[in-house]
């Protein structure tokens, strides 16, 4: 007996494990943390209150 492939079951199932694929690698995703210079941010809210003031 002959085996027939249905192409578009086929294909809705490779995009939806594509999109489950994607989904997950986004929900995992973390980002990169920088360090943050917090005295140089205070500076430069001074050096801008004093140019308007």
């Amino acid at each position: 007996m002959a085996v027939t492939r249905l192409k578009r079951k086929n294909r809705k199932d490779k995009s939806k494990s594509a999109v489950r694929r994607q989904s997950l690698k986004i929900q995992n995703f973390q980002p990169v943390i920088k360090s943050v210079d917090v005295e140089k941010i205070k500076e430069e809210f001074k050096a801008k209150a004093g140019k308007k003031a």
